[in-house]
């Protein structure tokens, strides 16, 4: 069951120089819910997930997080009001190995709960434990995802953010991925907001969604909704998902 809201996202626009990015977007995600932004590439999704973290800043509109409006925040600060990012891309730390990787991820203030916080990310990934003393580089991709989606967690985010965690994995990684976000979310409550080209696993995970065409939110609806939805079938399920 949604809680009340947690991040809210109202009328922001984004530029690159004089490119205007974002068009006055509006997305609302709520404690306990997994929310999924589907979209062409190049629509902005990604830039709304930067947008959230102030890197590019937002021009017009305002994000609150948890009531605290964080759009003139400077990034330091909004990573530490407990949002998670595992970004597009990964950029987990190439030469260190997990462990290293994951006590990157840890905060200093919960340090105590550190060494179960550890233990969660290898109950969720068990992949990563028999990889723990391996060098973040020399990882497989949907390995390289998963401890990116760990290291984030060592944060105990109330807000974990995932930008195209499914881009460029084999198809059974990424439902290993898809189930591991949908067991954070019903056994630990975690919140999560997700941008995701593969449109067919993310709103078949998501309890909620928005569609973004060109720095616009076109659609939004529950995950099924936006499934059952013949101009979203059209657009992103077409030939190959069914």
């Amino acid at each position: 069951m949604a809680g009340p809201t947690l991040l809210d996202i109202k009328g922001v626009q984004t530029f690159y120089g004089n490119i205007r990015a974002l068009n006055g977007v509006d997305v609302t995600v709520n404690e306990g819910e997994i929310v999924a932004l589907i979209g062409a590439n190049g629509a902005g999704k990604s830039t709304l997930m930067m947008t959230i973290f102030g890197a590019p800043r937002a021009r017009a509109g305002t994000i609150t997080f948890a009531g605290t409006d964080i759009t003139q925040m400077p990034t330091h600060e909004i990573a530490r009001m407990r949002i998670a990012q595992s970004p597009e891309g990964r950029r987990i730390f190439p030469r260190m190995t997990v462990m290293e990787n994951l006590q990157m991820g840890a905060s200093l203030d919960n340090l105590k709960h550190y060494d179960e916080d550890v233990e969660k990310v290898f109950t969720l990934f068990p992949r990563l434990k028999e990889r723990i003393a391996q060098r973040g580089g020399t990882l497989s991709g949907g390995e390289q995802q998963m401890l990116s989606i760990g290291r984030a967690l060592m944060a105990r985010p109330k807000l974990l953010l995932l930008d195209e965690p499914s881009l460029g994995l084999a198809p059974l990684i990424v439902k290993q991925i898809f189930d591991a976000i949908r067991e954070l979310n019903r056994t630990q409550g975690l919140t999560v907001f997700l941008v995701e080209q593969n449109a067919f696993g993310a709103l078949k995970l998501a309890t909620r969604a928005y569609v973004m065409v060109n720095g616009n939110v076109t659609m939004s609806g529950t995950g099924k909704e936006l499934l059952a939805n013949p101009e979203v079938r059209a657009a992103y399920l077409e030939g190959g998902h069914h």
